[in-house]
């Protein structure tokens, strides 16, 4: 079992298709917290229950992103989106990686995160921490 952190093939497909729309218009995209067993990469196509964590404070199908925002790099000629860092208080859960995905498009997915290792927390706040907003640090970025 393995999670590779990736833009999905179905994103980048759906990116020429004009079937996303990450900013603040449109579509509820969402973030789903996975366990170590998931087996996630590029072929992930939508989100499933499959290996999804569960235990207090957290609910099936993860949080819903806000603060959606795009922005264009035109120096770097970098597209990247941004978003809160989504968290869930008071939850006891243990988590390997994410699914951030369009939940106003058949769960199609958009890219899989991979903790590194395994993070916990208990009876606390789980926060996934998002890198800052820019042309080369954002998690989901087009060149």
């Amino acid at each position: 079992m393995a999670i590779t952190q990736v833009l999905t093939d179905t994103f980048k497909q759906d990116c020429l298709d004009g079937g996303h729309d990450l900013g603040t218009s449109g579509n509820t995209l969402k973030i789903a917290l996975y366990t170590s067993s998931a087996t996630m990469g590029a072929t992930t196509s939508a989100y499933s229950a499959t290996n999804e964590v569960s235990g207090t404070g957290y609910t099936a199908g993860g949080a819903t992103l806000s603060s959606q925002a795009v922005a264009y790099d035109a120096t770097n000629t970098v597209a990247y989106f941004d978003a809160a860092d989504p968290s869930w208080t008071s939850a006891t859960i243990t988590a390997r990686g994410a699914l951030i995905y369009n939940n106003s498009k058949s769960n199609a997915a958009i890219a899989v995160l991979d903790f590194g290792s395994d993070f916990s927390s208990s009876n606390g706040t789980f926060q996934v921490q998002f890198p800052s907003a820019a042309y080369n640090t954002a998690l989901v970025r087009i060149s």
